[in-house]
């Protein structure tokens, strides 16, 4: 089930609120519980076991680190060692076994003798529940949380259903007072009502009006490829994969508030950032933190020489690469993001950050770098990555321009240009600066909200399918 969906919108959302808020408070866990199970195996139920399983496991599993975590560390340490295994060998059984498989199939004498699993499918959402429920293991073992003795209130946590199959992904000491009390208010759902109507209009007014764009210039066959259609390509696809992910945290976000839950926030305007570096404490946020708090940060971080540092980063970025898909082009990525981090830190952060023509100069190179590395990211099919990147430089192209490009070009101008003013806080100045000279303009923010929840309704409602992206991983 989607967010987007007929069925999520006029009957699981409804339903769902109101059996919750119809039940006593201490029954409100078990509600969101069982209901959130009923949404994650809305399509396929037999991944609710699997779910499942690495909740039992890292619930049980806490007790004992819990209890000797303050007396006896080495037996602490093995059953956290326990918890991540079995649900590090969860992920990777589900993930990459294929994968491995296909690879080690281009060594001649095992060509024949392996297959890949042809039954095997990857959980939704498994690689953003598995990472929060490592989250509450580590964090009990560093004695930054207590024990959850409840298995309602631990498996609410990992299945609550807004965060549950695209994050952002919440680490359990960022709600463990609120799975055991929370505030509701009418002000809050009113918030998480506006936060849910923006999130909506950003995925499907705008990142599914790029992704039909993207789709058509990567498959159409009635235009030559040109040096202004790879460029449209990166645009439309650079565009189309915040507004998709940004789009659905907001929605999570604001269905969290709903249910009175408070969850970090995923993005900060990464398009405006000044740096590579910059821009990865913009974008996934909660992703960047968790490789940082649970990788980083234990094999050394910054503390242990450049030579250390440059290999913990090399580690991070590699497990980043693979977290986001079992395929080469995520691996490349990964690469491809690591070489530029480790430039930034090494002499050219230095550089960018001299004056305002440097910054400027920064951003505008980190936009397009940033461009070229979603070109490898959305193709499993590196040579056409490579073909779509060089023609960007006019490699291997039909010239700069054809009729047909050139029409749809002039065609998208607006829906590039409110896509880009989205995607900047000048909008929202903007507003709060006329709503601070004229108050009774307000008024017209519900009028406005009410507008886009229904537009994109309709959209959604006459859209057979509008997938998020990151459901992918």
């Amino acid at each position: 089930m989607v967010f987007s969906s007929p069925v999520f919108l006029f009957a699981y959302l409804p339903l769902t609120l109101a059996v919750y808020y119809l039940m006593p408070l201490r029954w409100r866990n078990l509600a969101l519980f069982l209901l959130s199970l009923v949404f994650y195996g809305w399509d396929k139920p037999i991944y609710i076991p699997v779910m499942l399983f690495s909740v039992t496991v890292s619930y049980l599993c806490g007790f004992p680190i819990g209890k000797y975590r303050d007396r006896d560390r080495h037996r602490a340490r093995v059953w956290l060692v326990i918890s991540l295994v079995l649900n590090l060998s969860v992920l990777v059984f589900f993930k990459y076994t294929n994968f491995i498989i296909e690879n080690l199939r281009l060594i001649p004498p095992l060509a024949g003798v392996l297959h890949p699993l042809e039954w095997l499918e990857l959980p939704i959402g498994i690689s953003f529940y598995t990472f929060q429920i490592m989250s509450y293991s580590i964090d009990l073992y560093r004695g930054e949380n207590e024990t959850q003795r409840s298995y309602i209130a631990f498996g609410t946590y990992v299945a609550l259903f807004p965060q549950l199959i695209a994050g952002p992904i919440v680490r359990y000491r960022d709600v463990d007072r609120q799975l055991l009390s929370r505030t509701h208010t009418v002000d809050r759902f009113a918030s998480g009502v506006r936060r849910f109507a923006v999130g909506f209009g950003k995925k499907i007014l705008l990142g599914d009006a790029l992704a039909a764009v993207y789709a058509y210039l990567s498959t159409a066959a009635d235009f030559e490829f040109t040096v202004l259609s790879g460029w449209l390509m990166v645009a439309t696809y650079t565009l189309h994969i915040y507004f998709d992910f940004s789009g659905y945290s907001d929605m999570a976000i604001g269905l969290g508030r709903m249910f009175g839950f408070e969850f970090p926030e995923n993005f900060r305007y990464p398009y405006m950032a000044s740096s590579i570096t910059d821009f990865w404490r913009r974008w996934h946020i909660t992703l960047s933190t968790w490789f940082r708090e649970y990788v980083y940060i234990p094999l050394g971080g910054n503390r242990r020489g450049r030579a250390r540092q440059y290999f913990n980063l090399a580690v991070v970025w590699l497990l980043t690469g693979l977290w986001h898909g079992a395929s080469w082009n995520f691996v490349l990525w990964g690469l491809f993001y690591l070489i530029l981090l480790v430039a930034e830190k090494t002499f050219l952060l230095r550089l960018l950050e001299r004056n305002r023509l440097t910054r400027v100069l920064g951003h505008i190179g980190a936009l397009l770098l940033v461009g070229i590395g979603w070109m490898i990211f959305d193709h499993t099919d590196l040579g056409e990555a490579f073909r779509i990147i060089g023609g960007l430089f006019g490699i291997g192209t039909a010239g700069f321009a054809a009729a047909t490009v050139s029409w749809l070009a002039l065609r998208l101008l607006p829906l590039l240009a409110v896509s880009v003013a989205a995607a900047t806080p000048y909008p929202t100045r903007l507003w709060n600066r006329l709503t601070g000279r004229r108050p009774a303009l307000t008024v017209l923010e519900p009028v406005l909200l009410v507008a886009v929840l229904a537009l994109s309704v309709a959209c959604a409602v006459r859209s057979d399918y509008s997938p998020f992206l990151y459901f992918n991983f």
